[in-house]
């Protein structure tokens, strides 16, 4: 089976590029199952909503993951507390709405998705997403061998970590949270898939997405700014597919994927 994983959905730009685009990607790639990290989605570029959620789910995503954004719209509490389409990260208070982990029927084959947070150089006190991830893959162990990480992180050595730890564990472990796609694709010698960053859906000459004049205050002045989803083309939309063996879940193969639409405006 092939699972394509999206970076970070920014705003309603990035929406918008995920509805025109999903389709001819689906199709293009032979794809059955479609996880999106959406944390950034609403309009402002922070949280995500339960229409947006939706709105996800009607244009052909199964999952979508979050990270340290979850929280910034408020009414998702609810949302998280009853559907299992959404997950933020696990290793979050256990007594936070929500769950990290959910297991999805995809043609009758069950499909593991865990979303987990990094702790280096983020703000939000986590527990170790090393030990939430070992808990979760001893709970799931006889449900399914198809296991797909979004490890939401900042630092590129603690998703590369992370990646070795569960090496032969999961079929795939991707980076989110830094908007940058990285070039370092592989399949892991246990057979798992990896690659740093997925990289976004946004603007394309943007700051990760955000205006560059709402941006470079912060860094020229040392001053808080208000960072402006940017909606100006050209737009990218970035991430990668992998194929797994469903008799073993091992990846066989990993590519990245990246469309850039020169005339799109930010209107779903």
């Amino acid at each position: 089976m092939r699972v394509l994983l999206l970076g970070d959905i920014v705003g309603n730009i990035g929406r918008s590029m995920f509805k025109k685009h999903i389709k001819t990607l689906k199709a293009e790639h032979d794809i059955d199952f479609v996880i999106v990290n959406g944390e950034n989605s609403n309009n402002n570029g922070r949280g995500i909503t339960s229409r947006i959620v939706n709105f996800f789910k009607q244009h052909g995503a199964d999952v979508i993951t979050s990270g340290n954004h979850i929280w910034d719209q408020y009414e998702i509490q609810e949302y998280l507390n009853s559907h299992q389409d959404l997950l933020r990260p696990a290793n979050f208070p256990a007594a936070c709405p929500g769950s990290g982990v959910t297991i999805v029927d995809c043609n009758g084959i069950s499909v593991a998705v865990i979303n987990v947070q990094g702790r280096v150089f983020m703000r939000e006190h986590t527990d170790c997403p090393f030990r939430a991830v070992d808990k979760i893959l001893a709970e799931i162990a006889d449900k399914t061998q198809i296991i797909l990480i979004d490890f939401h992180a900042e630092a590129t050595a603690e998703k590369l970590a992370m990646a070795f730890y569960v090496e032969g564990r999961v079929s795939a472990i991707v980076g989110t949270h830094t908007h940058i796609p990285t070039s370092d694709e592989r399949i892991l010698p246990g057979g798992t898939a990896y690659v740093t960053d997925l990289g976004m859906a946004g603007s394309f000459n943007s700051m990760i997405g955000m205006t560059k004049e709402s941006v470079l205050p912060n860094f020229l002045m040392q001053m808080p700014s208000r960072f402006i989803v940017d909606t100006k083309p050209p737009v990218v939309m970035s991430g990668v597919w992998v194929e797994i063996d469903i008799e073993t879940g091992k990846a066989l193969a990993i590519e990245r994927v990246r469309v850039l639409d020169e005339e799109l405006s930010g209107n779903e």
